[in-house]
């Protein structure tokens, strides 16, 4: 074990402290708290906000060493609030958390330690790194990690070097310990987490069982970013909500949307619903028509029942998602798309992969980042929170009923094959049921015919 100095008061002076403040500026919640764990650790003084308004307000109130902006503001433009911050505040350090700092920033001293920690945040929240921590800087700009030594801190004025033995030379301790602690956090099952809050759940994912609060969890990490995403989960279990949680938290809100479900269009169309056509390219073809992947530019793209696209459709999706680029039915010329693909599927979509069914260089493609809606039954003690949404959502087009402790427990008994979607259509069925009485009981409660 190799000795290594670090910077340690000098006994013949008085103890000096000199704390480091960081300004966090996210609306997540728990992107901040968790990447103010991991400063504090670095022995950075940490102060929150939740908005680009009042990130500017603390800056002017008391000037940190540095701030850290999330990708994206409720109330402003990134990239306009960074230019003006950096205009109004030369002295600050400024990271972006998506690497749209501009490169002629001004580094502080300590911008590898803010690297080291967002980095660090963001990783092993993804469980991309659920190893030992590998230490290094991320140029501002880019995706890639360069990897390079830790630097040895210099001492400052009134202090001495001192040599003292430690387990990894290239990682001060106090960095390895809050490390260590995130990647233990990060490979915890979702049911052990302490750190899941109710209130970190997204408007439009209702329930507050772990399995739920965890689905919101993962949007909130992968939104930000252009990895493809693939969310599982059975029939009516919500995964277009997911999908459109996604893309409200992307840096994409603002351009388009577009969903398409590939089990419900034919297969003779589905090619020019998706690449589109030009006059002619077939029979009915009395006009060109853009598809919807080029519908989607600059926006979202969600392939719902991915499963069920045909084989040799597969293969053209495959060339438009390694390149962006698409060819319309009929047109020679291939047209540069830029879209964040989503996709989902009720089917175990690995194992039709391996046994051949799909094609498995384009499942690795869009299963870069998972997302599993759970079953109704796997959180039926959100059914009285479902509940209340529902008749509160049905309210505004008939009067607002109640229900009573008879209709819920008859509820409570059913085994929910078609899952939330069905109980929105039994709770329907019941308020037209009820007729003009107030109240739902355990006689408008009528599951019809269960197909399962």
């Amino acid at each position: 074990m190799q000795p290594v100095s670090v910077p340690v008061s000098n006994p013949t002076t008085h103890a000096r402290i000199h704390p480091r403040t960081a300004l966090l500026a996210s609306a997540d919640n728990s992107f901040r708290q968790r990447l103010a764990q991991i400063l504090s650790g670095l022995r950075w003084q940490v102060r929150e906000a939740s908005s680009g308004a009042q990130a500017w307000v603390e800056a002017e109130d008391q000037t940190p060493e540095a701030i850290i902006v999330d990708t994206w503001l409720p109330d402003l433009e990134l990239s306009e609030f960074l230019s003006e911050f950096r205009t109004r505040f030369p002295q600050i350090d400024l990271v972006s958390a998506g690497g749209a700092t501009a490169q002629d920033s001004p580094r502080g001293p300590y911008r590898q330690e803010l690297l080291y920690a967002l980095r660090r945040c963001q990783d092993t929240d993804t469980a991309i790194w659920n190893t030992a921590p590998v230490l290094g800087r991320q140029v501002a700009g880019s995706d890639s990690l360069h990897r390079e030594p830790w630097p040895i801190p210099a001492a400052e004025d009134g202090e001495e070097l001192m040599e003292l033995p430690v387990a990894h030379p290239a990682v001060p301790p106090a960095a390895a310990a809050a490390a260590a602690a995130a990647t233990q956090r990060a490979a915890e099952p979702a049911a052990l987490r302490s750190d899941l809050s109710p209130a970190e759940r997204l408007p439009e994912l209702i329930g507050n069982a772990a399995c739920m609060l965890e689905v919101s969890r993962r949007i909130r990490l992968v939104a930000p970013r252009l990895t493809p995403v693939l969310i599982e989960g059975p029939t009516g279990s919500g995964k277009e909500l997911v999908a459109e949680a996604l893309h409200r938290l992307s840096a994409r809100s603002r351009k388009p949307f577009v969903a398409i479900n590939c089990a419900a269009i034919p297969e003779a169309l589905l090619e020019a619903e998706l690449f589109g056509h030009t006059r002619g390219a077939f029979t009915g073809a009395v006009q060109g028509r853009v598809g919807r992947i080029e519908a989607a530019d600059g926006g979202t793209l969600f392939l719902d029942e991915i499963g069920e696209m045909p084989l040799a459709l597969q293969s053209k999706l495959l060339r438009f998602v390694e390149c962006g680029e698409l060819q319309r039915v009929g047109d020679n010329e291939t047209i540069k798309v830029d879209v964040r693909i989503i996709a989902a599927t009720h089917r175990p979509l690995a194992q039709r992969a391996a046994s051949g069914d799909f094609r498995s260089d384009l499942y690795y493609r869009l299963a870069v980042f998972l997302v599993r809606t759970p079953a109704l039954s796997e959180h039926i003690e959100d059914l009285p929170l479902l509940v209340d949404h529902f008749l509160g959502v049905m309210g505004r087009e008939m009067p607002v009923k109640r229900i009573d402790t008879t209709a819920i427990a008859k509820l409570h008994s059913h085994s929910w094959p078609g899952n939330v979607r069905e109980l929105a259509h039994v709770l329907e069925r019941a308020m037209i049921l009820a007729g003009d009485e107030p109240t739902l009981t355990a006689r408008e409660i009528d599951f019809g015919f269960s197909i399962n």
